[in-house]
C-alpha cells in the first residue's frame, strides 16, 4: 500500500473518531503496522501545518483533527456543545435545585465531579465556595440560559411545566 493511500485511511480514522487516538489504536482498527501509522501521522501533520487552512492535527494525548484555535468562536456559534445524556442529568438536577452544594449533587450524581469539571469547562455551570467553605455552591449560568434559549427565572419555568403537566392528565 502506498504512503498515500495509508495518509487517507489514517484520516479518515481521525476523521470520524470523536476522541484522540493512540497510533496502536489506529493499526489495529487499519490492520497495519504501528511504525507505518506513526509515519504517516507525521506526514498528515506536517500537510496539515505547512497549508493556512483551519483544520490541525493535535498530538497531546494521542492523534485528533481539530478546529485550530483562532477558529473556535466559528465553531461555537455553529455547533453548540453537544453533552453525554448522563452529564445533561447532572445538569438538570443543578438547574432544578440552584444554588446546590457539590457535597449534595455529589449524593444524588454519582459521577457529579466528572460531570461538573465538563459543565464547567463548557461554561454551563459557575462553582464559588460555600459560606463555611467546606464545599462548593453550584448554579447554572447565563451561557446555559442561551443555550437551553431558556427565559427567565428556572423556577418559574419549572412551575409552569409542572402545571402543563398537571393539565395534561386531566
Amino acid at each position: 500500500m502506498e504512503i498515500e493511500e495509508i495518509k487517507s485511511k489514517v484520516e479518515a480514522v481521525l476523521f470520524i473518531t470523536s476522541r484522540a487516538m493512540k497510533p496502536i489504536e489506529i493499526a489495529q482498527i487499519l490492520d497495519l503496522d504501528e511504525e507505518v501509522v506513526e509515519n504517516a501521522l507525521l506526514d498528515l501533520m506536517f500537510d496539515y501545518s505547512s497549508r493556512s487552512g483551519a483544520l490541525e492535527i493535535d498530538d497531546e494525548d494521542g492523534y485528533i483533527i481539530q478546529v485550530k484555535a483562532q477558529h473556535m468562536d466559528i465553531v461555537e456559534k455553529l455547533c453548540p456543545v453537544e453533552l453525554p445524556a448522563a452529564v445533561l442529568k447532572t445538569l438538570t438536577v443543578i438547574a432544578l435545585k440552584e444554588p446546590i452544594r457539590q457535597s449534595a449533587l455529589k449524593e444524588l450524581r454519582s459521577s457529579a465531579y466528572e460531570h461538573i469539571a465538563l459543565l464547567l469547562e463548557q461554561g454551563l455551570i459557575s462553582k464559588t465556595k460555600d459560606k463555611n467553605g467546606r464545599s462548593f455552591n453550584i448554579r447554572t449560568t447565563k451561557k446555559f440560559q442561551e443555550y437551553f434559549k431558556l427565559k427567565g427565572d428556572i423556577k418559574a419555568l419549572v412551575k409552569r411545566l409542572d402545571a402543563t403537566q398537571d393539565l395534561k392528565n386531566l
